[in-house]
């Protein structure tokens, strides 16, 4: 064997010894963790709460996946002719938006103008999403026309307001939660939340 060949087979071996050690290092940052299903049916029974009573913002699970917690949402924004000046930042949860339903014109900045520390017993601060502000605005908005299918991503930090819908957007929402300021919210809960909901209507 030249030793062309023994220096490439041998470099082989090591290459391969160690990519299995580092492989081998590696562990599931959500050890033996289950996958968790939401129907389409649970999602459209949030969604007809919504209708009947005026919610915008229904949290459907907050799951912990390991390094991270991430919930999911349905949310629901009837017509809105003009903005009311009300933009929402949340420091450490990012939202993720997929349009199901509707459309509208939605603005996004990250310097807020006014801002208004929301207090730590608000709902949507203990409940949906955090720690966050109000602001009467954002300087520099971007603009965004949001439309049947598609994604829309919000980084925690970032401002954020529907100026105008037409008729409604509903909207399925996952939070990426990594400081895991959300508490857990399973199906079970969810069971629960619907039955009270639905037995009050």
């Amino acid at each position: 064997m030249s030793r062309l060949i023994q220096v490439a087979v041998f470099a082989s071996v090591i290459a391969f010894t160690l990519g299995r050690l580092t492989a081998q290092e590696i562990e599931p940052s959500c050890l033996l963790c289950a996958a968790d299903l939401v129907p389409a049916a649970e999602l459209e029974r949030y969604e007809d709460i919504a209708i009947a009573t005026g919610a915008i913002d229904q949290q459907v699970r907050s799951i912990d996946i390991g390094r991270s917690n991430v919930q999911v949402a349905l949310a629901r924004r009837n017509a809105l002719p003009e903005r009311r000046g009300r933009v929402a930042e949340h420091d450490l949860v990012t939202e993720v938006y997929v349009v199901l339903s509707g459309g509208g014109t939605i603005l996004t900045g990250a310097e807020l103008i006014d801002a208004q520390r929301r207090p730590a017993d608000n709902p949507a601060v203990m409940r949906l999403n955090g720690p966050g502000q109000n602001a009467a605005d954002v300087a520099d908005p971007a603009i965004h026309e949001l439309a049947v299918g598609d994604v829309f991503v919000i980084p925690a930090g970032t401002g954020h307001e529907f100026t105008h819908i037409d008729d409604h957007i509903t909207y399925l929402m996952v939070r990426v939660d990594p400081d895991k300021v959300v508490p857990l919210m399973n199906a079970e809960d969810s069971a629960r939340y619907l039955e009270d909901r639905e037995s009050a209507l």
